[in-house]
C-alpha cells in the first residue's frame, strides 16, 4: 500500500513514522495491494486536550474510497482509533459489494429461469414474498439560499459526491453533483405548471 502522510502543526518524527507504518500494516490484510492511503496529522486542532490532535485519512483500495477522521490526546491515540474505524468501514464495503453482487445473480437467475419457462411476468406469490425497500434513516436540517458555487464549495468541504440546497436564484431545492470527469452537474426541478 502506498503512503502519503502530512502533518499541520506537527513534526513527523522517525518514531512516530515507524509506528505510523505498524499500525498501517493492519490495513494490508484487508486492502487491496495496489491502495493508496494519504493521512493527513493536525495537531493543537481543539483546544480541549483530549481531541487536541487530528487525523484524517482517505484510502483508495479497488476503486472504492473510505474516508475517516479520528481525535485524541496524542497522535499514536489518534492512529489507533483512526485504524479501527478504518478496519471496520473497509470491511463493510467489501461485504455490501459482494452482496450486491449476489442479488444481482440471483435476479438474474431468476429472470432468464422465468424466461426459460415462458413465464416472464411476475408470479404474485413472488411478489408478495419480496421485501419491500423500506426507509432506515431521515437526515432534515435547514435549508440555507445559496448559489451554485457555494454549494460546489460546501460539497468539497464535506467530501461528499452530491450536495441538496435551495438555489438563491430561483428559490427551488437543486441537486449539484461531482461527474466522473471532474466537472459538476446540477439537478433542477421542473414543475408541470413551469413547462
Amino acid at each position: 500500500m502506498r503512503t502519503t502522510v502530512k502533518a499541520r502543526n506537527l513534526e513527523l518524527t522517525d518514531r512516530l513514522r515507524t509506528e505510523i507504518d505498524r499500525k498501517l500494516r493492519r490495513l494490508d490484510r484487508i486492502a487491496h495491494p495496489d491502495a493508496e492511503a494519504t493521512l493527513e496529522f493536525i495537531a493543537h486542532a481543539s483546544h480541549d486536550s483530549d481531541v487536541a490532535n487530528v487525523v484524517e485519512m482517505t484510502l483508495i483500495s479497488n476503486g472504492s474510497v473510505v474516508r475517516s477522521v479520528s481525535s485524541g490526546p496524542t497522535p499514536i491515540d489518534a492512529i489507533n482509533s483512526l485504524i479501527d474505524k478504518l478496519e471496520r468501514q473497509v470491511v463493510r464495503s467489501k461485504e455490501r459489494r459482494r452482496s450486491m453482487r449476489e442479488r444481482a445473480n440471483d435476479e438474474t437467475q431468476a429472470v432468464l429461469t422465468r424466461e426459460a419457462t415462458g413465464s416472464v411476468a411476475d408470479d404474485e406469490e413472488t411478489a408478495l414474498g419480496a421485501e419491500a425497500p423500506s426507509v432506515v434513516r431521515i437526515k432534515r436540517f435547514d435549508m440555507v439560499p445559496m448559489f451554485e458555487e457555494d454549494a460546489i464549495t460546501q460539497m468539497e468541504e464535506l467530501g461528499h459526491a452530491f450536495f441538496v440546497f435551495l438555489n438563491a436564484e430561483n428559490e427551488r431545492t437543486c441537486v449539484v453533483y461531482k461527474r466522473r470527469d471532474g466537472t459538476y452537474g446540477l439537478i433542477e426541478p421542473v414543475l408541470g405548471r413551469d413547462r
